[in-house]
């Protein structure tokens, strides 16, 4: 089943992008960042879901996304234009929103619902560490809940 033929679809302003059959959609206000994360992420190894206009679904407990037919393929790459480049539906299993700036070192796990999916959620701001920590996670790593540091023995 194609997510476009789920009756309950919302397209929503955001862009996705997919590794090893983990998705990950970002969230963020206008110039926050978004596609640059896509577009970082890509050069990685992910695969684009969508950019700018990402239309989501729920079946069962999962979340699945789609690009709109006419943004299909499309990728806005700031100061350079539109490109195309090949895309895949997928799964969301992570959310990130770049209009939200994580302000603690080690943050403790966050969550958000989506479409009454409970995922979870990291904050922005964009940044290199933050799109190759985005990478490993969709590679399979997983966040720690819980876990304090050892003091640093002088």
């Amino acid at each position: 089943m194609l997510v476009s033929e789920v009756v309950e679809s919302e397209t929503i302003h955001g862009s996705a992008v997919q590794q090893n059959g983990r998705g990950v959609l970002i969230l963020g206000p206008s110039g926050s960042g978004k596609s640059s994360l896509c577009v970082r992420l890509i050069a990685l190894g992910a695969t684009l879901i969508a950019d700018d206009r990402i239309r989501l679904c729920r079946r069962g407990n999962a979340i699945f996304a789609e690009p709109p037919d006419q943004l299909a393929g499309l990728i806005e790459a700031r100061r350079i234009g539109i490109m195309r480049l090949p895309y895949q539906p997928g799964s969301i299993d992570l959310v990130v929103d770049l209009g939200r700036n994580e302000t603690e070192r080690l943050p403790p796990n966050r969550n958000t619902h989506v479409k009454h999916v409970l995922l979870p959620l990291v904050l922005g701001p964009l940044s290199d560490h933050l799109s190759n920590t985005i990478f490993l996670l969709l590679q399979g790593g997983h966040l720690v809940p819980d876990v304090e540091l050892l003091p640093v023995k002088p």
